[in-house]
């Protein structure tokens, strides 16, 4: 009985999910929805081989076959690849992305067959070029601000790596680590300068119309900040904070950076210098006026005892 209550409790929501799926779907998450742990590719690449069923069902790839985006694989995954049937755009394109995508490289360049304009602007942007060209590991993908293709959700949905409540963490679970700002000069402290800021702390408590990272950089056709087509380039930094600060000038949108304060960015360093004297000021005044107000009491008590003592 035991067993057969196990057996159970991992078909059920497999038959649940049976109606929008196909046969093929179904047979993989037979196994893969049972299977736990951690397999090393021939790739080298460790990846988790448990896929859960009711999550992926819930999700914007739910009705889709596994080998929609998995091509290489047939119905019986364990047969030799069919490499030959992988269109060859995607296989192209899979051999440009294979550094980074090491457990399947076909299914993430998968994602141009629906999402062909995303594709294309993320393949110009800063962080395309350096996963192609660069052939840099570390480069982001899809699936570094998505998630697992098989979890994603809408980005109206709080779950949502993408949601708006999510989205300046999802960039600074990269923008955040140290050895990518050492290795492409970002600087350090991005994220943490963002929250000190009146956008990051309008962001904190809500705000719904809160600059986020995307309001400024875009989200795939990132630009690096000094190339022309960047919303944050010089040339282009007046309208972009235009958008919510009409008559921005250039002065103003100097002080707007993620940069440490400095000689490099003196406008937000001494403008917080003098607000902390400012402040410091204030502060002084109210404790020398809370001073002088007692001894002037004590004075006048003082005076006043010395005069009647005097009268009597």
């Amino acid at each position: 009985m035991k067993r057969f209550f196990i057996i159970a409790a991992l078909w059920v929501p497999l038959l649940c999910f049976a109606n929008s799926a196909s046969a093929e779907t179904f047979t993989c998450l037979a196994c893969h929805s049972a299977m736990q742990g951690k397999i090393r590719t021939e790739g080298n690449a460790l990846i988790d081989i448990n896929v859960d069923a009711d999550r992926y069902a819930k999700s914007v790839h739910g009705g889709f076959d596994c080998v929609t985006c998995h091509k290489q694989f047939q119905s019986n995954p364990h047969e030799s690849a069919r490499s030959g049937d992988v269109p060859k755009d995607i296989a192209a394109l899979a051999g440009k992305i294979s550094r980074k995508a090491k457990a399947d490289p076909v299914a993430l360049a998968a994602c141009m067959q629906c999402h062909g304009d995303a594709y294309a602007a993320w393949q110009e942007s800063v962080h395309g070029k350096n996963v192609m060209n660069g052939k840099q590991p570390d480069g982001a993908v899809c699936t570094d601000c998505h998630g697992s293709p098989h979890y994603i959700v809408t980005k109206d949905k709080i779950a949502s790596h993408v949601n708006r409540k999510n989205i300046v963490k999802t960039c600074g679970e990269c923008h955040e680590r140290e050895d990518i700002a050492k290795r492409y000069n970002l600087g350090t402290q991005i994220v943490e300068r963002y929250d000190e800021s009146f956008h990051g702390k309008k962001y904190i408590l809500g705000h719904p119309n809160a600059p986020t990272c995307i309001s400024c950089h875009g989200f795939h056709d990132v630009k690096k900040w000094d190339d022309p087509k960047s919303p944050v380039a010089w040339e282009n930094r007046q309208g972009t904070c235009g958008k919510c600060h009409q008559g921005a000038t250039r002065k103003f949108v100097a002080a707007i950076t993620h940069k440490p304060y400095g000689k490099d960015n003196p406008v937000p360093y001494y403008f917080e210098k003098a607000l902390i004297l400012l402040l410091l000021g204030v502060f002084a005044f109210i404790v020398g006026h809370v001073i002088l107000e007692a001894f002037s009491e004590i004075r006048d008590k003082v005076l006043k005892k010395e005069k009647e003592e005097h009268h009597e």
